[in-house]
């Protein structure tokens, strides 16, 4: 007997990482999100349990609340447009609206083109809320590594933002040339 893996079962598995990666960042942001109003409003404490180095937190919410306000405003947006992003896929890979035989359609292309928006997105916050930490930490103010931010490797989003627009203009020219191809038969 020979197990077969198709498309279709490759699809699937993605679909369920998808939908791992879309609850555990909605989680992590939420979470965040919760921390943050906590820490800022209620109990400055509570700023000990959430983040990966927590003194360094706290000592800057001690010393300066608008610069723990831009940090952890930095590290929600990201969350919140890597959650976005992984809901797109989800959406994409549940739906009946995507046809593997003809792939190259206005729903692919749509896809592509809000996942470059929000890979760019994503890298401009991140790039943004990396250096507002280092100038800070320049300043004298603790801060922790960017990488326990999670709003490091900006240039690498920004990136990949640049190659979907490619790919969205590739899958454009593929929809002409579809469409062409089924006006000649």
């Amino acid at each position: 007997m020979q197990i077969t893996i198709t498309i279709n079962h490759l699809l699937k598995v993605f679909e369920v990482l998808a939908w791992i990666l879309f609850l555990g960042l909605s989680v992590e942001v939420g979470a965040l999100i919760c921390n943050t109003v906590i820490t800022l409003f209620f109990n400055t404490n509570g700023v000990q349990h959430f983040w990966d180095e927590p003194k360094y937190m706290a000592q800057l919410i001690t010393t300066n609340d608008y610069h723990f306000v831009v940090i952890a405003s930095n590290m929600i947006i990201v969350g919140v447009l890597k959650s976005i992003m992984f809901y797109l896929i989800i959406k994409l890979l549940s739906g009946k609206q995507f046809n593997m035989e003809q792939p190259f359609n206005n729903i692919l292309k749509n896809f592509i083109q809000n996942t470059a928006i929000l890979c760019l997105g994503i890298g401009i916050f991140a790039s943004y809320g990396s250096n507002y930490a280092i100038s800070i930490s320049k300043q004298g103010y603790p801060t922790p590594d960017i990488q326990a931010l999670h709003i490091g490797g900006a240039d690498v989003w920004i990136f990949m933002s640049i190659i979907l627009f490619l790919i969205k203009l590739i899958v454009h020219k593929g929809i002409e040339l579809q469409n062409e191809n089924s006006l000649t038969i």
